[in-house]
Order: structure tokens, then sequence, then C-alpha cells
């Protein structure tokens, strides 16, 4: 049976031992606590007050090339520098020290904790120093990833909430009523959180056009049949999904309420059209057309859905827009410039 040092004898520095069983022995215990620090990934080097090693337990690269010295050959000067100081500093004042070291490796850098102590003889002196070495390469990088990652939904956020800004700015200016001002805000307000479900569902990498249209459409009771498609399926980057997501938005509010949706066998067709340019740039050239009926009164009117459509969209996107109705015919047409989508 085991029982507490401190009820058998004096704890060394303070620290509770446990005491060993009659039946076990140093040398059990010594490799049960080599497997361990196999285990644990752990690296630890004893040395004497003149920095001589002698002795160290699962030494892994780079520690074990150097062999536990501050080699210059094997680390960088300044981190050799770094940990050879403070290990004179722990002999001089036999206070702990902690380290963050990072190596250079060929995928980056490599990051390592190294813990310095020192080793009191039973008169108290400072009769070495023991070193235990960490490498922490995979947390560091979860970090970072995280910190990268917290800065990119702080950028998206803003952004998101400089859209909405604008959409609430311009929905009350062509708004005569609360009650239509409300009515509208809330459509755009659900066309945003559908394209920004897709593009959270692709990790931030953004929304297929296809996806996009066909969803917006949907929304309003439109049959989703009842967009045709045509072309390559880009895909489009975040802030290119909400600003599109927001013109067929408001392409398929109108064409469910006045135009081609509005009918039980009404249509429209959707173009998707790349183009290289000069400079061997690519611009997607994305198109709506349909047919509407004698009298209609859609976004002709200069409301926010024609100002959504014209200007608002295409600025966000550094494109260009047209909308023309004549002859029974609607047609929108937008074009997207490169760095707005990529193209499998």
């Amino acid at each position: 049976m085991r029982t507490k040092a401190s009820d058998t004898e004096e704890g060394t520095q303070g620290e509770e031992v446990i005491a060993l069983h009659p039946a076990e022995s140093g040398m059990q215990l010594g490799r049960a606590l080599l497997h361990a620090l196999h285990n644990a990934g752990i690296s630890v080097l004893y040395q004497d007050r003149e920095m001589q090693t002698v002795w160290a337990r699962n030494m892994r690269a780079p520690w074990a090339a150097s062999g536990g010295a501050e080699s210059s050959d094997i680390l960088p000067a300044a981190q050799a520098d770094r940990i050879a100081a403070a290990k004179r500093d722990v002999i001089a004042s036999g206070n702990p020290q902690a380290l963050e070291i990072n190596l250079p490796a060929e995928d980056g850098v490599r990051w390592f904790q190294v813990w310095i102590d020192a080793d009191h003889g039973d008169g108290g002196a400072v009769q070495g120093v023991v070193t235990t070495m960490v490498e922490t390469t995979d947390q560091k990088r979860r970090e970072q990833t995280l910190t990268t990652l917290l800065r990119e939904v702080s950028h998206r956020s803003k952004n998101l909430l400089a859209i909405i800004q604008s959409i609430a700015t311009q929905t009350g200016r062509y708004s005569d009523t609360m009650s239509d001002f409300l009515t509208r805000f809330r459509g755009r307000l659900q066309s945003l959180a559908s394209s920004q479900d897709l593009v959270t569902s692709s990790n931030w990498r953004g929304a297929a056009l296809r996806e996009l249209v066909s969803g917006q459409v949907g929304r309003h009771g439109g049959d989703p049949h009842g967009v045709r498609f045509f072309g390559p399926n880009p895909y489009l980057n975040p802030n290119a999904a909400l600003h599109i997501g927001l013109a067929m938005h408001e392409l398929a509010v109108n064409s469910v309420s006045y135009g081609a949706l509005s009918h039980p066998n009404g249509f429209v067709e959707v173009t998707a059209d790349l183009q290289v340019k000069g400079g061997g740039n690519t611009e997607l050239s994305l198109t709506w057309v349909e047919k509407i009926p004698a009298g209609y009164t859609g976004p002709s009117q200069k409301r926010f859905g024609s100002v959504a459509l014209e200007r608002v969209v295409p600025a966000s996107l550094n494109g260009t827009a047209k909308l023309e109705i004549a002859a029974g015919r609607l047609e929108y047409r937008l074009v997207v410039p490169h760095g707005n989508f990529e193209t499998e």
C-alpha cells in the first residue's frame, strides 16, 4: 500500500512525495516515468553547475542533435544564447525560469516550451539544473488559426453591418409608411441571412451561384424549377454572395409579385457566362430574363429595388449593371469582375 510522505517522512522542498511499496523498486518507477515522458513528448536534461550534461532522457530533435548543449551549430544563435543565459541565472539565483522558443523548420516554425529548474542539494545549494522541453507547435498553430479566424469574423461582421445599415437607409428613403418599411426591410434581412447561411456552411469560402439563385427564388414561394439556369456555376466569394443574393432577392420578389413567377407556368432564365478579358482576367456576366404581363408596374419605378439592382450591387462588386424593361420583357444584366468568384 502506498502512503503519502507527509504521513511517514518530511516531503522534499515542500512537495508531496509518494512512498514506494516495499515490493516496488526505483527501477520500476524509472521505467514507468520514461514511458510517461515518451508518451507525453517531454524531453528532460540534467546538467551540473558547469552545464555539463550528466544525463538526458527522451531527447528529441533538435535537442537530441545538440546533445542538450546550447550549440549555435544546431540552434539559432539567439535562441542558444537565451537558453544558456537563463540556465546561468537559475544556477546563480536558484529561481526557476520558463522560456518560449521558436525554431525554423521546413514547414514553417516549431515552438517549444522550456522550463529550467534548479536542483538543490541537501544544504540548499544549487548543484545542477533540470531542463524540461515540450513541443507546443500544434497548440501554437491552433492559437494562431483561432486568432486569424476571429479577426476574419470581426472584419466580416463589420462588413455585414455596413450592408445592413445601407439597406436600412435606402429602404427608409423609398418607403411610404412604417409598415411598408418593416415589411421590405425584414425581407431584405432574411435574404442576407439566407446568403449568409450558404457562406457559413462552406466555412466562409462563399456560395455556388446556382444554389444562391434557386435559394432566393424558393424563399418567396416561387417554384425553384421556374428558374432555368444556363452556363457555368462559379463559386462566389462571401461579399459577392451577399450582394448578388440581394439582387436575386429583389428580382425574385418582383417576379413572384408582378412578373413571370406570379403565374403557374411562368419561368425566368438566368444565364451565367464567363469571358476572358484583357490581361487574362475572367469576368462573370449574369443575366436574368423574364416575360412580363401587360400593365406591368415593377422596378421600373425608381424605388429601392431598381436602385439596389443598378447602383448598390454593382458598386459593391466594382462591376456594372443594366436593367431594361420593354416590349413585355424584363432583362437584368450584371457584370462581375474577377476577384469576386472562382471557377472549378
